[in-house]
């Protein structure tokens, strides 16, 4: 597995996680339907302060892991060099996931025009968000086993 293969799956592990915490807490509100905005916006506030810590936190101790396994089995210490070959790959997931999120966004504004509550417009954002940046690691994960 390459560097830039350990980053993105430790990415995409990582936003799994985030968006199933926002939706076993988004879930049971929606089914109750006692959505406020108290809620909701503590929520997200979470979800942000737990994306960053979670990414920055995991990313540094995979990756600090894995480059003492590399010197175990090899003891070369493991390059972080990029070519050509991985700019295209991060530009093609980048792609995908401004696709996923312009759609989520598309969708949002139509909730508003239904005269849905701001609340769903702001959740679905907020999932399209998360969607995205799934979508753009599993578009790199691939294109990566696959050798583009």
């Amino acid at each position: 597995m390459t560097y830039q293969e350990k980053t993105t799956t430790v990415s995409l592990v990582s936003t799994l996680l985030i968006f199933g915490f926002y939706l076993v807490n988004v879930l049971p509100l929606m089914q109750a339907e006692t959505i406020n905005s108290t809620a909701i916006f503590s929520l997200w506030a979470t979800i942000i302060v737990l994306s960053v810590i979670v990414n920055i936190v995991s990313s540094i101790l995979t990756l600090i892991v894995f480059n003492i396994i590399q010197m175990i089995r090899t003891h070369e210490e493991e390059s972080d060099i990029m070519d050509e070959r991985d700019k295209l790959i991060g530009l093609k997931g980048t792609r995908n996931s401004y696709v996923v999120f312009s759609l989520g966004v598309v969708i949002s504004m139509v909730t508003l025009v239904m005269n849905m509550s701001s609340l769903v417009m702001f959740n679905l954002l907020v999932v399209s968000g998360l969607v995205a940046q799934i979508v753009g690691d599993i578009t790199r994960l691939y294109l990566y086993r696959r050798g583009v």
